[in-house]
Order: C-alpha cells, then structure tokens, then sequence
C-alpha cells in the first residue's frame, strides 16, 4: 500500500532534519512539493531534479505576494519550462485584507498560467471563498483541474467547485478536535476528487495523534510521514478501508498530477 502527498513544502528548513529520510521513499510514494515565492522555488526545482518522486509547483502565495520583485512572472515562467505545476497560489483574507486586490491580480496570472500550460495549480483559501468561487464560477478553469488544498471552506459549496474542475487535499489535522464542519465537507466529497495531504511542515496533528512528533525551535510542526494518519482519518469518514482509499487516491493524483 503506497500514499501519494498532494501538497506538502519539503523544501522548508523547519524539515531539514528529516528529509532525507522522507526521501528514502517507504509508504510515500509520491508528493507534490510547493513553492510559496521567488526564493523557495529553486530548492522546489532541485528536489524535483533529485527525486523521481517529487512533482515540483511553482507560485506566489497569497501571504507573500508583496514580496514579489517586478520580474516575477517572467521569473515563474522559467520555472515552469522545466516542468512543473503552479501552486502554491490563492486567496486569503484571515493574515490581512489590505492587499486584496493584489492578491486577486496574483491569483488571477497564476491560474490562468496553469490553464495555458495544462498544468494543475494548487490553490490555498482562508476566509476568502466568496471571492475564490467569483474567480472560478464563470471564467476558465485549468483542464486538467486543480487543487483546494486542505479544503476547509463550507460544506455547501463543495459541489459547486467540484464541478468547477477542483480536487479537495485532506488534512490529518482535520481529525483535531473541535473540525467537525472540515470533516462534513468531506464526506460531500466525489470520489474520485479525494486527496490526501499534510502540507508539511505546516497544520501538525494533535500531539496524542502524530506518530512522528517533531519540533523546531520549541514549536511542533508536521512531519511528512504522518502522512498515513491522514489516510486513516478520511478512511475513517468515508467508511471504507484504507487500502481502498489509497488505490481511489493513487488514481486521483495520477490524473491530477501525473504518474
């Protein structure tokens, strides 16, 4: 039984410790491994030239994106021609609202990139599903489709998305207390949009969950090899054995993302 990590950052030093070990392979077939700005995006590249296994995405996160230099997207762009998806990028109104309107002129060059390049874009959203679906609802959407990562929007509109072209990540942090309405959305998940993610190092488990603790500076942060506490929990809330789950995601993220 093998595991595929939709949206993880393997490239932050807050895993420096365990990386090679991540990479070793075992149970983590695969993972998508994403760059939030200009300065990450060339560890992305790396990882990706080193390991089979690693599908590199290139983008600007919405929190970064006053960091961003005048040459970005030229500079994205050359990213991309070595192969790649486009991700991490999207919407967020939880760390500011004061540069909405850039992060929308962001977002809105990212997606439509993927879309041209028939790549997958994986997209982040908090508290900014309102303007995420006014983006998506109408306007073209990557072929190929794209990624909610670590969906935690409302129930109700995951059928809307779906049919927009997205795939839903699911998080083991979702199984933390008090994420019932994260849980809800996905059981209203198609099957064949599933996916499982940790986003490390971001989003740790609850300390009495993570097989593998780990922590940096006095600060837990997720470890990419509780990766299958993930799997567990969704399997857990769809009703349906692990090993069934990992060959529905295993498919999921082969049509996505790329065998």
């Amino acid at each position: 039984m093998t595991f595929f990590d939709s949206h993880n950052h393997l490239q932050d030093a807050a895993l420096d410790g365990v990386r090679a070990e991540v990479l070793r392979g075992g149970a983590v077939a695969g993972m998508v491994v994403n760059g939030t700005g200009e300065d990450d995006w060339a560890a992305v590249a790396r990882l990706a030239a080193e390991h089979a296994g690693v599908r590199p995405s290139y983008g600007v996160h919405p929190w970064r994106v006053d960091e961003a230099g005048p040459g970005w997207f030229e500079r994205l762009g050359e990213f991309l021609d070595g192969g790649g998806h486009v991700g991490e990028i999207g919407l967020d109104r939880w760390r500011t609202t004061e540069n909405f309107p850039r992060q929308l002129e962001f977002f809105r060059r990212q997606f439509a990139e993927a879309g041209r390049r028939g790549v997958a874009a994986s997209v982040h959203g908090v508290r900014a599903w309102g303007a995420l679906w006014d983006e998506v609802r109408t306007d073209p959407t990557p072929g190929r489709g794209w990624l909610l990562h670590a969906y935690g929007g409302p129930p109700e509109m995951v059928a809307g998305f779906a049919a927009r072209g997205a795939y839903f990540s699911y998080s083991g942090s979702f199984d933390n207390p008090g994420r019932e309405r994260k849980r809800e959305a996905f059981r209203r998940v198609p099957v064949e949009r599933l996916l499982v993610e940790t986003d490390a190092p971001a989003m740790p488990l609850d300390a009495t969950r993570s097989r593998h603790p780990l922590s940096v500076a006095g600060r837990a942060v997720h470890h990419p090899a509780d990766l299958a506490v993930a799997y567990e929990g969704l399997a857990r809330l769809r009703g349906m054995p692990v090993a069934e789950l990992a060959e529905i995601v295993a498919e999921n993220y082969a049509r996505l993302f790329g065998s």
